[in-house]
């Protein structure tokens, strides 16, 4: 099950590495990329990519959902994506669902939050490894996994 994960995750770094070439183009060239597009392109970069990874490779036990544009945060200066993990049961009534929200701060500072647990630092956007947040979301899925 990980394995396929882990192999997503290299052509998610690979379409990444694609993406910092064209940006490092643009400031070469003099163009100012400012704080929200750099948040949002790290966002989709690192986090969407991944989740999206792990969804395609946990689809048979456990589910992840992704809210990438709530409407409320779509021009805002520092954006966030939410998603929930959980483990597909019988009937979806009897899933316990958590919503994690993945937030950019101004200094560059990535974290993830959740109702009841201690946000977790897992990046800066200058850094474009997604280490750090693919170890949390193996961890958030062998959680759901597990039923906890």
């Amino acid at each position: 099950m990980m394995s396929k994960f882990k192999e997503a995750l290299e052509r998610g770094k690979e379409a990444r590495r694609e993406q910092e070439g064209h940006v490092r183009n643009e400031k070469a060239e003099g163009g100012v990329v400012d704080f929200g597009a750099q948040a949002r392109a790290w966002l989709n970069d690192v986090v969407v990519a991944s989740l999206e990874a792990a969804k395609a490779d946990v689809a048979g036990e456990v589910t992840v959902d992704m809210d990438t544009a709530p409407r409320r945060q779509a021009k805002a200066s520092t954006p966030s994506i939410r998603f929930k993990v959980y483990r597909q049961r019988g009937m979806e009534k009897e899933a316990v669902r958590r919503t994690f929200t993945v937030n950019v701060q101004l200094s560059g500072q990535v974290s993830v939050s959740s109702p009841g647990i201690v946000a977790r630092e897992v990046g800066n956007i200058e850094d474009r490894s997604d280490e750090r947040f693919s170890t949390l979301l193996a961890e958030l899925i062998e959680d759901a996994a597990k039923g906890s």
